[in-house]
């Protein structure tokens, strides 16, 4: 049995606190994503045989100094909860429990200790189907005083068999079917609203946007001449190069490494690699991906930078591979300390850190140079439909509600009504103990995430450009990400 302790997001190692330590413990050699995940699994304090019962069976004797007890109370009082493994299967158990006399006053509480965990495991033949744990409410301890405390950790151990199958020995960790239909109903309201921002968008191609091609077909040498207000009357500004272009293209080449990340992620989580027990899985594939598909931003990049007519692609490419590494390494140093300081699970041990930086030294960079050098060389050319002009043209003035922070906000409101049910579960996976396994309706929803983002942006587009503001191309990035 190996065992955790986890408070929330924060993770602490179990034996941390002043429970049975007699047995000698036995670390768990950890993969690189369960070290990055927290994970510092050790042998548990409890001994489980397969088949072999036990009933208040004694694991140790403490006696708990005042400063011990404070700290279980503590501990009790903000909910802290265990997290265990046997034969893979995780389950989750709290330290203790409250009893409020019926007064606000917290000093008036009562805090109490378990000391009896009962593990009720169910089996087939002579595999492990499910693991739970309850806690006698009879056999605690009383730890609101503050004056030592003599403690008999003990466990009971009880087997049943039932008929359930191996193979379906996780679907006690997947969704209820009430919590799938919420799932599906909040994806029928995302087609439903994909269906009405299509329309109105086909209402404004087929309303507007016809006629006005209409007109310049029959009648193109008198459109030239005339000056229309609106889109029409931008063409020679329309295309001109975006502000900053090492940057918008560093950007566009980041965006498309990570929507290929996202895209690879989905393919092994939709074929079942991410199974419930294969913990750290998700981010050891994180950082491989990564790493491979830096040549993917290096030619995106590169290639766009070289069609924007750049010249110093390899300060492109150095900006490239420090817009996304950059930051995250500065959040990294921060949380790390943090974490180390607070001695929790999530700090990084040197060992990792080092594999990390030659993982990114001697696999990404090179493929971001490759990737660059490929970019660069790709002889791809920027093809405007019309002649840009020499003198870009002054954009009138824009009223609030068509000015950038507006209009980020009104971009992000339908796609955050599209996934925001699926956002809470995904949340309640992260920083709880439950595990995310509807990966295909997630993946439905990013799809729908996808073409509501790309159709709203093209929308607020239209209308930036309907009011002659020819500075498109980071509005453009702006609002879709």
């Amino acid at each position: 049995m190996k065992s955790l302790f986890m408070l929330i997001n924060e993770t602490y190692r179990y034996f941390d606190f002043p429970f049975c330590s007699s047995v000698p413990l036995k670390e768990k050699k950890e993969a690189l994503g369960e070290v990055l995940n927290g994970d510092r699994l050790v042998s548990g304090p409890y001994r489980i045989d397969f088949l072999s019962e036990k009933d208040a069976e004694i694991a140790c004797k403490r006696k708990l100094s005042k400063e011990e007890v404070a700290r279980f109370r503590t501990a009790i009082s903000k909910d802290y909860y265990f997290q265990m493994y046997f034969d893979d299967l995780p389950f989750w158990g709290f330290f203790g429990k409250v009893y409020n006399v019926g007064k606000a006053d917290p000093s008036d509480c009562k805090y109490y200790l378990y000391k009896h965990p009962v593990f009720q495991i169910f089996y087939n033949k002579d595999r492990v189907i499910e693991i739970n744990v309850r806690k006698d409410t009879r056999a605690v301890v009383d730890v609101t005083g503050d004056e030592p405390v003599d403690v008999d950790f003990m466990y009971t151990v009880k087997w049943k068999e039932i008929d359930v199958p191996f193979e379906k020995r996780l679907d006690k960790y997947k969704s209820s079917s009430s919590l799938r239909q919420i799932q599906w109903f909040s994806t029928l309201n995302s087609c439903v609203t994909l269906l009405l921002l299509t329309a109105f968008l086909a209402t404004i191609l087929m309303r507007i946007l016809k006629n006005d091609f209409i007109k310049y077909a029959h009648d193109e040498e008198s459109a030239d001449q005339e000056e229309e207000p609106g889109w029409k009357s931008i063409h020679g500004d329309v295309f001109r190069y975006p502000k900053h272009k090492s940057l918008f293209a560093a950007a566009l080449g980041c965006g498309t490494q990570l929507f290929t990340i996202t895209i690879f992620i989905f393919i092994l989580a939709v074929v079942g690699v991410f199974y419930p027990y294969n913990r750290g899985t998700l981010l050891t594939a994180l950082v491989v991906i990564y790493a491979l598909t830096s040549g993917i931003a290096g030619y995106a990049a590169a290639s766009f930078y070289c069609q924007l007519e750049g010249t110093n692609w390899v300060g492109n490419l150095l900006l490239t591979g420090s817009l996304l590494c950059g930051p995250l390494f500065v959040t990294f140093c921060f949380l790390n300390t943090v974490a180390v300081a607070y001695k929790v699970t999530a700090a990084l041990p040197f060992g990792t850190i080092v594999v990390i930086f030659l993982i990114w030294a001697l696999v990404s960079s090179p493929f971001l140079v490759l990737g660059g050098i490929a970019g660069k060389d790709s002889k791809a050319e920027f093809q405007a439909p019309c002649r840009t002009t020499k003198c870009p043209r002054d954009i009138p003035p824009l009223p609030w509600y068509r000015k950038t922070l507006p209009q980020i906000a009104m971009a992000g409101l339908l796609p955050f009504s599209a996934i925001y049910i699926e956002i809470y579960y995904l949340f309640a996976s992260v920083w709880g103990h439950r595990i995310y396994t509807t990966y295909v309706i997630l993946f439905i929803v990013f799809i729908i995430l996808l073409i509501i983002t790309a159709f709203i942006t093209m929308a607020l587009t239209y209308f930036q450009l309907a009011a002659e503001d020819h500075g498109w191309w980071w509005r453009y990035v702006v609002l879709g990400s």
